[in-house]
């Protein structure tokens, strides 16, 4: 889905801001991931949830984040936080800053502690060789723990290599393309994709990605991961 298509929304506790709904459970998505544009010196907040955790990423400009009540915090391109369930999250922006704000429901499960809220910013991550090359890099920018119940990575992609395979599995992705472009197949059809596209992908359709152009191609992507498969 190119950012083209999406209309702009409005949300109360953003006043000002531009807001694309990038997906939602009215798409199918267990998720809701929003793409926000805050204008110079303004604020917006996601109110604290019992249910609900919340992953932010900053795509561009600088500002503050405070969670909670917390001392606010300084972010850059690059930032990320992930907060557990009733936490609220506050932006400002002293000058325009686009953000990727993602949310879902908190899946608990016997035995595993909730989660302490964690920040850092994506150049601090390491970029760890992927499928015995380093022409394919991963950034975990959630560790892998049982504490944490998704995963949010970013993908790094010499042109020329991509996924070695065509994965099927029960994870659901959300993946917006940061930098580049190439192609990706999803089900029979192979799509081309770059900077700003947004994909959603269901539980086991097929997937996989080839990078082209002059550039490196990267995007971040969240998937469900180290919980119980419901449905039963």
């Amino acid at each position: 889905m190119p950012l083209e298509g999406y209309p702009v929304s409005k949300l109360p506790s953003w006043p000002g801001a531009e807001v694309r709904v990038l997906a939602s459970p009215a798409l199918g998505a267990n998720f809701v991931q929003y793409l926000i544009d805050l204008p110079a010196t303004a604020r917006g907040q996601f109110p604290a949830d019992e249910r609900i955790e919340t992953f932010s990423y900053v795509l561009s400009g600088r500002g503050e984040h405070r969670e909670g009540g917390r001392a606010k915090r300084q972010v850059i391109p690059g930032s990320f936080a992930f907060t557990p369930p009733r936490t609220a999250n506050e932006f400002y922006a002293p000058e325009p800053m686009r953000l990727m704000v993602f949310q879902k429901r908190y899946q608990a499960s016997p035995g595993i502690a909730l989660f302490n809220a964690i920040h850092g910013n994506e150049s601090d991550v390491s970029g760890i060789p992927w499928a015995d090359t380093d022409k394919i890099k991963l950034q975990t920018l959630i560790p892998d723990d049982f504490q944490y119940d998704m995963a949010m990575n970013i993908f790094t992609f010499t042109p020329g290599f991509g996924l070695p395979i065509v994965e099927t599995h029960v994870m659901e992705h959300g993946l917006l393309f940061l930098q580049g472009k190439g192609v990706y197949r999803l089900g029979d059809e192979w799509m081309e994709v770059e900077k700003d596209d947004f994909i959603w992908m269901g539980p086991y359709c097929p997937q996989s990605f080839y990078a082209a152009g002059e550039h490196p191609a990267k995007y971040i992507y969240y998937k469900d991961v180290n919980r119980e498969i419901g449905g039963l």
